[in-house]
């Protein structure tokens, strides 16, 4: 096993503002008080108004999932699953099985999709230092291949010579297109990974591109579409042709080869690259975890929801592994009084508030348009980690077998996943889980099928008056959508998302939110290149809104225009 080095840090005292934080969806702003080298405060900010809320009302509820999935350009689906589960809830359909399968297959391929885009595309280059890869041996690069992946036969010493010679032409070009501006260039201390691991992480870097699209077709296959799929309705769901047997040949090949890479790619390379950062498993952790669970074999209401999830649902507090507690969707409000809305009371989802209210960029008192959203008043991290915790603590069989695999090859403690790395190999290992388990859900959903059974849509009516809540756990954590109907039509509607968990201002009590907590205490080893502010927000996997920004690439200036 490599030998993992500690993290430099220097001995800067300041201020370090990184804003846009890149390669996430939307806008984020992080600004640290240094202290010595390391991080002593934190505020995180989100820099886009949503305000789905507010367009939402009074629409018809059937609509919801239309417009709620234009909150993203990446999860658009579990947006729109949510809202459905939501209206679902309201007029208390009990949908058919069928219907049931076919969204988790779809949930599924998010998560395979999601995953393998956020490791490698979003998070890699945190780690990974591209340009260093010009200095590896082709030949012990393909030896270490062989030894990390023995079942892969694609790492040849002439395939990773290709890839070392194409790299090599694109940055003598100069023009170095994605990778301008990145943190490694010209070599940086907290960048150290053999340049061997860099070739090797390269290659897969690039293979993986072409790869995501195969999770992705995977969700269109039975969504109709991707993104935004089309085929989720209230009482069920419309895809017929997702029910015949070339369809579903169709979506199994396409896991097939997917499960093939996070088996013999994704896995091998999150193990050889936490070899060497083994020291993250000591920074940017939180407290509190909280999971809704997600697929459900029973959706007939909330409590049965959480109860039959393959991932189970539940609440950590205080790291304790030994106590997990039932969600109580009650003890969740949303807090105002640090964000950019009217008003300071905390809200519960159901009597929600979304009222705006900028005052200005740098106040320090009301800092961000996301609301605070918390747990009996306590921050809670959701996501991966809190799912695999969660599950690790209540015996859930594959997902403990996987992580004490992890912890062995890794030689760390159970203690080392409350962390940034711990984050990070969280999201690869129920990426492995899911893999895995899809063999079971087509063959059942396929076999259900062939039983007779094609129903796909319940019949229901619309209540003059309901309420109802939708529950997702997404790949980047708890998602909930909230409804109440009035005059059959929406009269307030509420999303608390994952990133306002992760990545909220503070609350009314003042407490940070646990990215906050998470950065406090991260060393900085280069204040005007802190790339370990982006490993731990990009191992939350932030996911705002979609934004645009034009930056010009010599000053980093973010340019404005008019238009006339």
């Amino acid at each position: 096993m490599a030998e993992s080095k500690p993290t430099p840090q220097s001995t800067f005292t300041g201020p370090v503002i990184v804003d846009p934080i890149t390669r996430i969806e939307g806008h984020l702003r992080i600004m640290v008080e240094v202290e010595n080298g390391k991080i002593k405060d934190a505020w995180s900010s989100s820099q886009l108004f949503r305000g789905l809320e507010i367009i939402l009302k009074g629409r018809d509820p059937r609509d919801a999932q239309h417009f709620t999935q234009r909150a993203c350009g990446v999860c658009t689906y579990v947006h729109a699953l949510a809202s459905t589960r939501c209206v679902d809830n309201a007029v208390k359909v009990n949908i058919p099985a069928n219907a049931r399968m076919m969204r988790n297959l779809v949930m599924a391929a998010q998560y395979l999709h999601d995953h393998i885009v956020h490791f490698y595309h979003l998070h890699a280059l945190d780690w990974v230092d591209v340009t260093n890869a010009l200095k590896a041996d082709p030949q012990k690069a393909a030896k270490l291949a062989a030894n990390i992946a023995p079942s892969r036969p694609g790492n040849s010493a002439e395939s990773l010579k290709a890839v070392q010679d194409r790299l090599k032409a694109f940055v003598e070009t100069g023009q170095l297109g994605i990778f301008t501006n990145a943190y490694f260039l010209g070599g940086h201390a907290a960048y150290y990974l053999p340049p061997e691991v860099d070739l090797i992480a390269t290659a897969h870097y690039l293979e993986a591109l072409h790869l995501q699209v195969k999770a992705a077709r995977c969700m269109a296959v039975f969504g109709g579409k991707n993104p935004h799929t089309q085929f989720t309705i209230v009482g069920g769901c419309t895809n017929y042709d997702a029910m015949t047997p070339d369809r579903i040949a169709e979506f199994t090949a396409l896991w097939k080869e997917t499960k093939k890479f996070v088996d013999e790619v994704y896995i091998p390379d999150l193990l050889a690259v936490a070899g060497f950062y083994k020291d993250w498993g000591g920074i940017g952790g939180t407290t509190n975890f909280m999971s809704f669970g997600e697929f459900p074999t029973n959706v007939q209401d909330t409590a049965k929801y959480m109860e039959s999830c393959y991932f189970p649902a539940g609440v950590m507090m205080n790291r304790d592994l030994k106590k997990i507690d039932k969600v109580d969707l009650k003890a969740i409000t949303e807090h105002v009084k640090y964000s950019w809305y009217k008003g300071d009371q905390p809200h519960h989802p159901y009597e929600g508030v979304t009222d705006p209210q900028y005052t200005k960029l740098d106040d320090k008192e009301r800092y961000s348009w996301m609301k605070a959203p918390r747990y009996n008043g306590k921050a809670m991290e959701v996501g991966p980690l809190a799912r695999v915790l969660i599950a690790y603590a209540k015996g859930h069989k594959e997902t403990k077998g996987l992580v004490d695999t992890v912890l062995k090859k890794l030689s760390i403690p159970a203690t080392a996943l409350f962390s940034t790395l711990g984050r990070t190999a969280a999201r690869g290992i129920e990426t492995a889980i899911i893999a895995e388990k899809m063999d079971g859900w087509i063959k059942e959903y396929a076999a259900n099928i062939k039983k007779g059974d094609t129903n796909l849509a319940a019949k229901w009516e619309m209540p003059a008056e309901a309420e109802g809540v939708g529950l997702v756990d997404a790949p980047r954590g708890a998602l909930s959508h909230w409804i109440k109907i009035k005059d059959k039509k929406i009269d307030n509607f509420q999303l608390v998302v994952p990133s306002t968990w992760n990545l909220g201002p503070r609350c009314a009590a003042g407490a940070v939110s646990p990215v906050e907590e998470a950065l406090i205490g991260t060393p900085i080893a280069d204040p005007k290149r802190p790339v370990e502010i982006l490993r731990t927000v990009h191992a939350f996997d932030p996911c705002i809104a979609c934004g645009v920004h034009v930056i010009e690439p010599e000053t980093n200036e973010v340019l404005k225009f008019r238009i006339r």
